[in-house]
This record gives C-alpha cells, sequence and structure tokens, in this order.
C-alpha cells in the first residue's frame, strides 16, 4: 500500500514581511551596527545593537548581547578616571601585571603627561621597559626615577622585575654608585 507523502512547506510570509534571508530590516540594522563598531564608534554601535534586543531574530540576539558587551568594555575603558595619579599607577602595573604592555606604556605616559614630577611612573616605564627588554629605555628611565627620588634605588636594588639587567653594568653602576 503506498503512503500518501505530504511535503511540508515553509509558513507563509506574511504581506510586508521578509523571511530570515539575510536582507531583512532586523540584518541591516545589525549589518550597520557592526560598520559602527569596526570603525571604532562603539557608544554608537551599542546604542544600534541595544535597539535590536526586542526585534532581532534568534540567530542574531547573542550575537548583539556579545557586541553589546564588548561595546561597554571600550566605552567603560575610555571613561576610566582615577581621584590621584597613584590610583592610576596602581591600574598601570596592573596591566603590566596582566602582560598588557602596550596599555601599561600607555597609562605610565598619561601619569606624566598630567604630572610630569611623578617618579613613579618613571620607576614602571623602568619596570616595563625591563620586562620588555629595552634595555637603553630601562636605564634612562631608571636614573630619571632615582634622580627625582633617591629611594627608588633602593627598591629597584630588591625589585626581581628588573633580574634581565642585572648583568648590565650599566644598571649596576646606577644601583651602586661609587661613593668619593
Amino acid at each position: 500500500m503506498a503512503h500518501d507523502r505530504k511535503t511540508e512547506s515553509p509558513p507563509p510570509v506574511k504581506p510586508g514581511a521578509q523571511a530570515n534571508s539575510g536582507t531583512g530590516p532586523a540584518f541591516q540594522h545589525f549589518q550597520s551596527a557592526m560598520v559602527l563598531l569596526q570603525q571604532g564608534k562603539f557608544d554608537k554601535a551599542m546604542a544600534a545593537f541595544e535597539k535590536l534586543l526586542d526585534t532581532a531574530p534568534p540567530e542574531l540576539l547573542e550575537r548583539c548581547k556579545t557586541y553589546i558587551s564588548i561595546c561597554q568594555r571600550q566605552v567603560d575603558k575610555h571613561n576610566l578616571t582615577f581621584p590621584t595619579p597613584e590610583e592610576h599607577y596602581d591600574y598601570a602595573i596592573s596591566k603590566l601585571n596582566t602582560g598588557y604592555y602596550e596599555e601599561a606604556r600607555e597609562e605610565f605616559d598619561s601619569i606624566l603627561a598630567s604630572y610630569p614630577e611623578a617618579d613613579y611612573a618613571f620607576y614602571g616605564l623602568a619596570l616595563l621597559d625591563a620586562i620588555t627588554g629595552r634595555t637603553q629605555d630601562c636605564l634612562g628611565n631608571l636614573a630619571k626615577a632615582i634622580e627625582m627620588n633617591p629611594r627608588n634605588r633602593l627598591q629597584a636594588r630588591v625589585d626581581n622585575d628588573f633580574q634581565s639587567m642585572s648583568d648590565d653594568p650599566r644598571f649596576t653602576e646606577l644601583l651602586y654608585p661609587e661613593v668619593p
């Protein structure tokens, strides 16, 4: 006995609506938000993705949430403010300790742009330079830090982050200068 097979057809598309073919208004809005994200306009991209949350088809919803989170982190990063330069230094050191060397350098430079006499920022740059193998820069920044605050010499003597510099005679001379 032959079975009568019916093939299932997709549900009818309402007049004026488009199937989820990647060309509907939600997809176009998503693509516009992606362009904003790629241009680094994180606040505008975040707003565009947030508008999609109520109307996005399921295949876009999780992506929108992920991109909102990415945008929020970028916006927050640029809005960081610190009550004191010392707290800014602590943040820069946290970047250094987690391996975000370029971000750490930007933070140390930012401190020095506002507080050129911040010996601890020069010390932080010297640490960063030692860790990243920039010997000459390390020596120059450490010399400035010591000149501004001689206690930095004592700190550098016991700081393990300068271990890569220990065999350099210029570093040794900086930490243990000959007294006349």
